[in-house]
């Protein structure tokens, strides 16, 4: 089911080529698919259990998308029973005057996770290639470099024991239409709305420019890239969920065991 959604490192990637409102991958209806993911909900929690109580890998998980694609609904729903102890969500603004005052990926340096942690990044160090290049921040030529630096450094955290999950949730333009004006529709959303949403999605081109070439030049062996269909909410939830249950399954984790000494004998 994930293997379709993965961008194969190496090769020319289209993103006109994922339909936003594709199911194919799952062989069951949208009930079948909520089922499926409570059941991968309650395995997530018990491997999150065991990834903070071995303490000797960590998971860093990139949520990337367009405004209303649902970095945060997936958050919510994919997450939902894990222990926030060892589970923190780390959400990337606009750049403080200290951030810029460093080079580009040092802010994100210092949220990625620690041995037994598992990091989400609402938003990530993507942002540096997408937000900079589409409102002209910064030279082409030094946007282009960031594509060699995000590699390596994400190859860097690869080899000191993480493992990188990084999700495209991939939005249609006519549903990032229907879900902004649902929110003006409801009060209770409007504190999502901004007005520069409009601005930014007069720019929808100019992105889907930008996200293609960022994917496809940073989707590696130790850092792939998923085009997630997200259109509907429920299919983007349970791919993005099967993916990281699967790849802490690969981790082969084990409980660790009485530290030496300690007898087994039970407490009076």
């Amino acid at each position: 089911m994930m293997q379709q959604y993965l961008v194969a490192p190496g090769r020319r990637f289209r993103l006109d080529r994922v339909d936003p409102d594709d199911t194919s991958g799952f062989d069951g209806s949208k009930d079948d698919g909520r089922k499926r993911l409570e059941d991968l909900r309650d395995r997530l929690e018990n491997l999150q259990e065991l990834l903070y109580a071995e303490h000797k890998h960590s998971v860093l998980v990139v949520l990337q998308g367009m405004d209303t694609a649902g970095k945060d609904g997936t958050i919510r729903r994919v997450f939902d029973g894990v222990n926030p102890e060892g589970v923190r969500v780390a959400s990337f603004k606009k750049p403080s005057l200290a951030e810029l005052d460093h080079d580009f990926l040092w802010r994100a340096h210092a949220e990625t996770p620690a041995r037994g942690q598992m990091v989400l990044f609402n938003r990530s160090h993507y942002e540096d290639v997408l937000i900079t290049r589409v409102h002209g921040l910064i030279p082409r030529a030094q946007w282009e470099r960031r594509y060699r630096e995000i590699n390596e450094f994400e190859r860097t955290l690869s080899e000191e024991g993480t493992t990188i999950l990084k999700f495209f949730l991939h939005i249609s333009r006519d549903e990032q239409k229907r879900r902004l004006n649902a929110r003006l529709a409801d009060p209770t959303k409007h504190w999502k709305f901004r007005e520069a949403d409009r601005e930014e999605r007069r720019r929808w081109g100019a992105y889907m420019d930008a996200y293609e070439e960022a994917i496809g030049k940073t989707s590696t062996r130790w850092a792939p890239w998923y085009v997630v269909p997200s259109d509907r909410k429920w299919f983007r939830d349970l791919i993005v969920s099967a993916r990281i249950v699967r790849a802490l399954e690969r981790l082969r984790m084990r409980y660790p065991p009485l530290p030496p000494g300690v007898p087994t004998s039970r407490v009076r």
